[in-house]
């Protein structure tokens, strides 16, 4: 039968995972910690948290408030996986609600760690068509929408290639946006359509940082005053890298 402490350093491992999973996945910071202790409650332990952008500090406190489990653990560089965040969600409550023991919830985090993401090709294509759908909405035709399709596959596929080179997150956005815009750029240039503006406009659409400044708001308003700070000078910063993209294809082409 194992320890008390070594139950505790079974549910805090799992608990750190967890939580670095949904900060990772793009959840908010309230919604990290709200869940991380639902988690441990279920479990019957307490917990003292620390979360912030890169890393997540755990304690588990026993009822005489004498602590026996305390680890840092990093976190990967933030995305968008709202499977993983519902999945999560989901699995909290079962905790709470069925008694899932250590075992069922590591199990299930590592079920969901494993589910397949969609296929490449369909990600360009439908990213694409959703540039393609903003360019119709701002009024361009289907010339300019074809532009903004092409533009947008093109941007993506560099960052993602970027991306894997590891290149630092900014320089990858503003390849990408560098790229989209080149595109739709040269059509404005070589007046392809009757108004190509509609498709530069769109083409970096697929950039736009919302979930970070979705977070960002989120976080100052729930009092996370610092993890905010930082989502909305990271939202910034893609934003900044975005604009230096447009404004170089703009240098080139000069127009």
């Amino acid at each position: 039968m194992k320890t008390l402490n070594e139950n505790a350093q079974s549910v805090g491992t799992i608990l750190l995972e967890i939580g670095a999973l949904l900060m990772s996945s793009g959840a908010s910071t309230n919604r990290t910690r709200i869940t991380m202790e639902r988690i441990a409650r279920g479990l019957g332990y307490g917990i003292e948290l620390l979360i912030t952008q890169r890393a997540l500090m755990l304690t588990i406190i026993e009822k005489d408030q004498q602590h026996f489990f305390s680890r840092l653990k990093r976190i990967s560089p933030h995305g968008a996986n709202f499977r993983i965040v519902s999945g999560i969600s989901h699995l909290s409550w079962n905790v709470m609600e069925q008694d899932w023991t250590i075992a069922q919830i590591s199990e299930e985090v590592q079920r969901l760690k494993a589910l397949p993401h969609y296929p490449r090709l369909v990600v360009l294509g439908m990213v694409g068509l959703a540039g393609a759908g903003f360019c119709r909405i701002f009024g361009g035709g289907y010339i300019e929408m074809t532009v903004a399709f092409v533009a947008t596959v093109a941007g993506l596929f560099v960052r993602q290639e970027a991306t894997k080179a590891k290149f630092n997150p900014y320089l990858c956005i503003f390849f990408a946006a560098f790229a989209a815009s080149l595109i739709a750029g040269t059509a404005e240039y070589l007046k392809i359509g009757t108004e190509p503006d509609k498709a530069l406009a769109t083409s970096v659409l697929f950039l736009v940082p919302g979930i970070p400044l979705i977070n960002s708001v989120t976080d100052l308003m729930d009092g996370n005053i610092q993890n905010g700070m930082v989502r909305a000078m990271n939202g910034l910063m893609i934003a900044f890298s975005i604009a230096m993209g447009l404004l170089s294809v703009k240098m080139i082409l000069n127009f």
